[in-house]
């Protein structure tokens, strides 16, 4: 999707258990630069290890680029969502698809060119 809109995407294989804090996909435009994490369900609740969001927060941090996290529920588009809209439920952050609704951009609009 991405690179049929103009973005270069580069998909880091074994992300989930590198030896040091990743991304799914890195993605660049014009200078905007968007690391993303992305998770499917086909339930309507996702839930990812704190660990895993603060590793990915690290690298975003020293990468300097935008953090979302792509989300797709069943039958639905994927939704985009930045790290402190997650909802913490001790162990982990948790996704619904309500808030997915409710929160998430979709995909268009996270490409456009003025957004954010």
């Amino acid at each position: 999707m991405l690179w049929e809109t103009g973005w270069a995407p580069v998909r880091v294989a074994g992300s989930g258990s590198a030896q040091i804090p990743s991304t799914d996909i890195v993605a660049g435009k014009n200078g905007r630069v968007l690391l993303i994490e992305c998770k499917s369900s086909i339930s309507d609740k996702i839930y990812i290890e704190k660990e895993r969001i603060d590793e990915f927060k690290e690298f975003q941090s020293r990468f300097g680029a935008e953090a979302w996290i792509g989300v797709r529920f069943s039958r639905k588009e994927w939704r985009f969502l930045k790290v402190p809209q997650l909802r913490d439920s001790g162990k982990n952050v948790v996704i619904d698809s309500i808030l997915c609704d409710r929160e998430g951009v979709l995909f268009h609009e996270l490409i456009k060119e003025n957004f954010i």
